[in-house]
């Protein structure tokens, strides 16, 4: 990737392309096995799903190392929920769901940043599906699955799970040439974020976080998506006509910003490359191993 594509997102002054591609090769060769797992929850006066996401969280088989809750600006007992929960809790001033979330991925200490929405229910195996499929051969970026919406009628619930989540997991995936991450159920190695954290427009509120994120993923880094990584997912969205409108102006509005900054096929041309050099990375470190040496972490 030249460093134009590093500016386009982020054309600051202090913007360093030649370091920025060096910690992307790092992050990307990384090899190391799943460590710490801290979970982060923005959430904006949604105290009542807080409490149900957090009592799922205290009931994972593999617990979490740290979760964090973002006080994005509650005025109900969000953060007397969160308290309680013995959650870490960070406040994040600057109102947005990118805000929030960069704003608890920045203060998170795990080694992988697992992502939910204050309304998610994640299944008692929730994380220990994330540490198993980020700890296979294949070493991914990151890992989503879908959502079972809870709440609603039947017939807004598979409007939800068919028609908009289908949608975005195969058209949105379809142009990206690789599974988008789902914002209420992702995961992704810190070291990423590291690099990411400086392109994505984490600034923005008026942007879907999950698509921008998905949209800015470098070559080499990958994304699987893990059909048995499912979460519970309210289905308020979809009450209105008005509510479903907005998260689909929303979806576009999001395309405008990102498609210009990185046409399509200009980025899969970029990380068809990116990924030619990692093939063989993986082929020296294969031949490597086989003689009976094992490469160090980068």
């Amino acid at each position: 990737m030249t460093p134009a594509h590093y500016s386009r997102c982020r054309p600051t002054s202090h913007t360093r392309p030649r370091k920025r591609r060096s910690a992307v090769r790092a992050a990307v060769a990384r090899l190391a096995t799943v460590g710490t797992i801290s979970v982060i929850v923005p959430c904006l006066n949604d105290a009542g799903f807080l409490a149900a996401c957090l009592e799922a969280l205290a009931l994972q088989t593999r617990p979490a190392d740290e979760i964090i809750v973002v006080d994005n600006g509650s005025t109900d007992a969000t953060t007397a929920v969160a308290r309680a929960a013995g959650a870490r809790i960070v406040v994040e001033p600057v109102r947005g769901i990118w805000p929030a979330t960069a704003a608890g991925f920045d203060a998170a200490s795990g080694d992988l940043l697992a992502r939910l929405d204050a309304d998610s229910v994640p299944a008692r195996d929730w994380l220990a599906e994330v540490e198993r499929r980020m700890s296979a051969a294949d070493r991914p970026t990151a890992v989503t699955g879908s959502g079972q919406f809870y709440g609603g009628n039947a017939v807004l619930r598979w409007i939800a799970r068919n028609i908009y989540l289908g949608a975005y997991f195969n058209l949105i995936g379809a142009v990206l040439g690789h599974p988008p991450v789902f914002g209420s159920n992702y995961a992704m190695r810190a070291d990423a974020w590291a690099v990411l954290r400086e392109i994505v427009h984490r600034d923005l509120a008026d942007v879907h976080d999950d698509l921008d994120l998905s949209w800015w993923l470098q070559p080499g880094m990958t994304v699987v998506h893990e059909r048995r990584l499912v979460v519970g997912v309210s289905a308020r969205p979809f009450d209105s006509v008005a509510g479903l409108a907005r998260r689909v102006r929303m979806g576009f509005h999001t395309l405008a910003v990102e498609w210009p900054a990185w046409p399509p096929l200009e980025r899969r041309a970029d990380r068809r490359r990116g990924y030619d050099r990692d093939d063989a990375s993986r082929a020296q470190v294969s031949a490597a191993e086989a003689d009976g040496d094992h490469p160090a972490a980068a």
